[in-house]
């Protein structure tokens, strides 16, 4: 992968001349059996005020000025998975950075669907290691 010759739209080239997905770190979602008390702690010790969406999530920043945010999804029982946090990467095309993802060792641990704001799919990276690939509408 290199950078395109301009650099005013940040763009990635493939070596087969392909424009590569944009992607940037959204945030740090904890599964959590309490997201309220999480959110809490994680407020105190982070200096910022916890919000409450109405589905039950709890949201935290950003804390630095363009940072990613905490989310503290609610989950009945976390005995069943392996994964407690895992990282959310915004993307502007979700079918290309699932090909990218795939390119680069990874695979779709459960194939794209629709959640509140937009489209998200769930990967694994090379390790097993779970995140996921979100895109919203423009």
């Amino acid at each position: 992968i290199r950078f395109a010759e301009s650099s005013a739209d940040r763009q990635f080239w493939r070596d087969d001349g392909t424009v590569r997905p944009q992607a940037a770190w959204a945030h740090t979602t904890i599964n959590t059996r309490n997201p309220e008390r999480s959110a809490i702690f994680w407020g105190a010790l982070l200096d910022a005020e916890p919000v409450e969406r109405s589905d039950g999530w709890y949201v935290l920043g950003p804390t630095a000025i363009g940072g990613p945010m905490l989310y503290f999804q609610p989950v009945a029982d976390q005995e069943g998975s392996s994964t407690r946090a895992h990282l959310d990467v915004w993307v502007n095309d979700l079918a290309s950075a699932i090909e990218l993802v795939q390119d680069l060792g990874g695979q779709v641990a459960v194939a794209s669907h629709a959640v509140a704001a937009g489209t998200l799919a769930v990967m694994l990276d090379p390790d097993g290691t779970e995140f996921c690939l979100i895109t919203f509408p423009h």
